[in-house]
């Protein structure tokens, strides 16, 4: 009795190629379905209270004055 062929890739190679490889598309966001309710609840919450580049330096600055103002009145004391 002769020997069944084990493996062959003939023509795959063609075939894949004949409407093209295309890569996976890549997405800006994973998808928050399924993800858990109080997580994402938690995390709406947590997005609406993170400040603008523009607010956050104006808070850092209007924190700085104030610090170097408590420096001055412990010094005084």
């Amino acid at each position: 009795m002769a020997k069944s062929k084990n493996h062959t890739n003939h023509n795959q190679n063609r075939k894949a190629h004949r409407n093209g490889i295309k890569k996976p598309k890549t997405f800006r966001k994973p998808s928050t379905r399924g993800v858990d309710r109080k997580f994402l609840r938690n995390l709406k919450f947590a997005r609406k209270h993170n400040l603008k580049p523009k607010d956050q330096l104006l808070r850092a600055q209007k924190r700085a004055d104030e610090r170097a103002a408590m420096k001055c009145t412990k010094i005084r004391l």
